[in-house]
């Protein structure tokens, strides 16, 4: 069994730039990454995918965007390259195709079970991300077997699905963009919407993260947040990267030539039950939109940018159907772009997950002294999870490290 003072669970944004961060304070450790650097970024999105935040705002540890186009939006060939050069300019100790299966506490230490052998740390950070498993509804096992079921990160291209017509259920970004493509690749195109975040591509001027990063919304933090629960659950803001920038919300969807319907509730066969929640959804979504332009307008006011107004709410859907025969509709594919859960059955210290099957902690601190959690969303402060906001929680994951280390003895013998 090998041992070192740390061990990084994952080799995506946040376990480089944590560890960037160990080796800035002379911690000895090594990342033990399940397939290759940025694996999911490699196997996990689909082809025409670009980042939602401008190149400006990739930024990790020692490592900004340095390109030609810093308001442009990454593809994510140039992610992996990103990233890629990253973990080789600072030569981070990155273990690839080593899958942690699972973590047990071993004294005052942790014994990491893994796919090439064992680990032995007194630090462990568990930098596996927000996005984990894709979390499709129970109902879509009762669906027929001949109608093909993706998820946004299975999805790749229209050309990999069958002929015919798409209901694409979510109401995020990966949703609302999957279902632009296949509507533009001349598929008839139905978008089953729940709760969702409008946000405009641009407001007064500037890109909105601009706007967000210049009021101090990224640095939101997780203690002021009157529901934290709610917050981490919020969808993804609706977004597209790309040049010329534009709008995308179920306005311009259903402009485009998609049915926008309400939120999917089950399956009998081949029916397909929703819920008449459209128009709420909608009003749902125009409360907080208001409420940051309106943040926004402050700075933007007492910097003299241009007047712009908001939004519009969206209306006018017409009446929703609660059901939906799918072989009627001439569907035959089904993309679920409905979120994601955290699997973390190779955690095998008790207590430590909670009901919900997400991982005890304050601030990234989980009550087992010694183990951390970093690239959450939320997880400190609203820029938790992005690429340009993970590096600040990693320098502070890793100065609790330091910490912990100080605090026990030397390093344990395997």
């Amino acid at each position: 069994m090998r041992s070192t003072d740390a061990v990084v669970i994952g080799a995506g944004q946040a376990g480089l730039a944590m560890s960037h961060e160990l080796a800035r304070l002379g911690i000895d450790h090594v990342v033990l990454e399940r397939g290759r650097v940025a694996e999911r970024w490699r196997t996990e999105r689909w082809d025409s995918l670009a980042l939602l935040t401008p190149n400006w705002m990739s930024r990790l540890p020692g490592h900004d965007y340095a390109g030609p186009d810093p308001d442009g939006f990454m593809t994510m060939p140039e992610v992996i390259g990103f990233l890629d050069l990253y973990a080789r300019r600072f030569a981070m100790p990155v273990v690839e195709e080593t899958e942690v299966t699972a973590l047990h506490r071993l004294g005052g230490a942790y014994r990491l079970e893994t796919t090439r052998g064992a680990w032995l740390a007194r630090v462990v950070v568990v930098a596996t991300g927000h996005c984990g498993v894709p979390a499709v509804p129970g109902f879509a096992a009762a669906l027929p077997r001949d109608l093909l079921q993706l998820t946004a990160s299975s999805y790749r291209n229209p050309g990999a699905l069958p002929p015919g017509g798409v209901l694409v259920v979510g109401a995020a970004a990966s949703a609302l963009q999957i279902a632009e493509e296949l509507r533009a690749a001349g598929r008839k195109v139905v978008l089953s919407a729940g709760r969702h975040t409008r946000v405009p591509r641009s407001y007064r001027g500037e890109d909105i993260w601009r706007w967000m990063e210049l009021a101090g919304m990224l640095e939101d933090r997780a203690e002021d947040q009157v529901d934290i629960r709610r917050a981490r659950a919020q969808p993804s803001l609706q977004l597209v990267g790309g040049m010329p920038r534009r709008n995308l919300d179920l306005g311009t969807l259903r402009a485009a030539g998609v049915r926008v319907i309400g939120r999917a509730m089950g399956a009998e066969g081949r029916v397909m039950r929703f819920a008449d929640d459209l128009a709420v959804n909608l009003a749902g979504a125009q409360k907080p939109l208001e409420s940051m332009l309106a943040r926004i307008d402050t700075l933007a006011d007492a910097l003299g940018a241009p007047h712009e107004a908001w939004p519009a709410p969206l209306q006018g859907f017409g009446p929703m159907p609660t059901r939906l025969d799918l072989a009627g509709e001439g569907i035959r594919s089904v993309v679920w772009a409905t979120g994601y859960r955290r699997d973390y059955a190779w955690l095998r210290i008790p207590g430590l997950v909670d009901e919900r099957g997400e991982v005890r902690h304050r601030g990234g601190v989980a009550p087992a002294r010694g183990l951390y959690l970093l690239g959450l969303r939320f997880m400190r402060r609203r820029s938790s999870n992005f690429l340009g906001g993970v590096g600040a929680d990693a320098a502070a994951i890793a100065a609790e490290a330091v910490r912990h280390l100080a605090t026990t003895s030397g390093r344990q013998a395997a």
